[in-house]
């Protein structure tokens, strides 16, 4: 009660505080939404603003203000920050206060984040341009029907752990492993998602797969216990937010049974996994939301035909802390597929809890390099008549 009563306090004092509108058209203003801040968020929106202070639309001191998190009014670009405190309920009302200040564009950060803001812009008549990133599944998750079949003003970046490459890890962990567990939660589309695919290739793995959903995180120990009750032998967790919030309570379950626990992100294992294994990088994709964002502010894209990318590049991490307390022994063969390993509290790569990534930061060149190689990605994504019309034709005959 205290949390949400907190929560609610934030969340009138964001409606309420005066809107950052620029008083002449050339300075926009954004809004960065997240159903939750931890260091994978982090990373986004670090990749965000690196960028914006890359293009000069921040200066040192702005960012200062902006790594606290603080609402900024500055030179060239507002910023209001929405935090929901992974509160579904409190996301709605993040979104419609943040639409209230009547911001150019919306950042959404997580699926159900980028699902509220889609709802809610869609029948705005001058909608602010949405651009989601992390994101695991934005057409089963009902924000676009493919990459350039969307609406017009929103774009982004799919997030999509590859689990064809990810749930075979655990069986080069241990090829007798016969049984694992998997939880989502039951309104995540990127969850519900995630635990099919973890059941459907598990099993054509051989491998049995127990599933249990849940509704919130208070749900996550009895789910847990759950599936530990029916003999599996390691957990394999998809990527969602909800239960990425709770992973600190499904590992110290876990840890009291002696299980590993992977989960889809190779950064989590700076939060207690076993075996992290998902998309490498939640900084990339905060680069490519700012890198679209400032294309679209220049005139050098249309939002409207600038098609969603995908990343589902694989990063593999390996707490050997972890293992050893859980008495698990980390095999060769899942050694030497893994891009770093913690051990004795450091880090092979030189990542950190704070930066839990190898080498989130920006390549090193001029802005005249920056905008060509910006340029060049996006032209890889730009929505053709005719690419809008394959992908359509696809649409039609998979609906016949």
């Amino acid at each position: 009660m205290v949390q949400r009563f907190l929560l609610l306090i934030a969340v009138l004092a964001f409606s309420v505080s005066p809107a950052l509108r620029a008083q002449d058209d050339e300075k926009p203003t954004i809004a960065i939404l997240s159903l939750g801040y931890h260091s994978n968020v982090n990373l986004s929106v670090k990749g965000t603003l690196d960028m914006l202070q890359a293009y000069g639309y921040i200066d040192q001191e702005e960012r200062a203000v902006l790594d606290q998190r603080q609402d900024l009014e500055g030179e060239g670009i507002n910023i209001i920050w929405g935090d929901a405190a992974y509160d579904i309920g409190f996301a709605n009302l993040m979104v419609r206060d943040a639409l209230d200040r009547d911001p150019d564009a919306l950042i959404t950060i997580t699926t159900p984040v980028a699902q509220i803001a889609a709802n809610a812009t869609l029948d705005m008549e001058d909608p602010p341009v949405v651009i989601f990133n992390v994101v695991s599944n934005p057409y089963a998750a009902g924000i676009a029907d493919a990459p350039c079949i969307k609406p017009a003003h929103i774009s982004g970046s799919q997030f999509l752990a590859p689990y064809d490459r990810i749930v075979p890890l655990m069986l080069l962990q241990n090829p007798d492993m016969q049984v694992v567990g998997t939880i989502f939660t039951s309104n995540e589309p990127s969850g519900i998602f995630g635990a099919s695919q973890i059941s459907a290739i598990g099993e054509s793995l051989g491998l049995q797969v127990e599933s249990a959903s849940i509704v919130s995180t208070a749900d996550l120990t009895i789910a847990a216990e759950g599936l530990v009750s029916k003999g599996i032998e390691a957990f394999i967790l998809p990527t969602e937010a909800t239960v990425a919030a709770g992973l600190p309570t499904i590992i110290q379950v876990a840890n009291e049974h002696g299980l590993p626990v992977m989960y889809t992100a190779g950064n989590a294992v700076y939060r207690g996994a076993t075996i992290g294994a998902g998309v490498y990088s939640y900084f990339k994709e905060g680069v490519i939301a700012a890198r679209m964002l400032i294309a679209h502010w220049e005139g050098a894209i249309d939002i409207a035909t600038a098609g969603i990318n995908l990343q589902n590049d694989l990063s593999v991490g390996i707490n050997l802390d972890v293992a050893a307390a859980q008495e698990t022994e980390i095999s060769q063969e899942l050694l030497a597929a893994a891009d770093f390993v913690i051990e004795d509290g450091q880090s092979s790569e030189g990542v950190t809890p704070g930066l839990p990534e190898v080498n989130p930061y920006l390549e090193e060149m001029t802005l005249e390099e920056r905008r060509a190689m910006d340029a060049e990605f996006l032209a890889e994504r730009h929505c053709s008549p005719e690419r809008i019309a394959e992908e359509q034709a696809a649409l039609d005959a998979a609906s016949e």
